[in-house]
């Protein structure tokens, strides 16, 4: 199930909050009880082992699946 962050615009925390991605968009109530919150737009960070780095030319752009890669 993903993971939204979000934080409180009055006490100005943030929290998580796990819930199906059908209910993304659904308000958030921060865990102090205050209903004005805003979702944060978070990213995932790829790495791997070797340094870091992800190797070059892998994933669908790397000429495997003809997206012009």
């Amino acid at each position: 199930m993903p993971t939204y962050a979000y934080r409180c615009r009055e006490c100005t925390d943030t929290f998580e909050v796990n819930r199906p991605m059908s209910e993304s968009g659904a308000p958030a109530t921060c865990p102090e009880g205050h209903a004005d919150t805003v979702k944060l737009l978070t990213t995932v960070a790829l790495t791997s082992s070797a340094g870091g780095q992800l190797p070059a030319g892998g994933g669908c752009c790397g000429g495997a699946c003809g997206c012009g890669g």
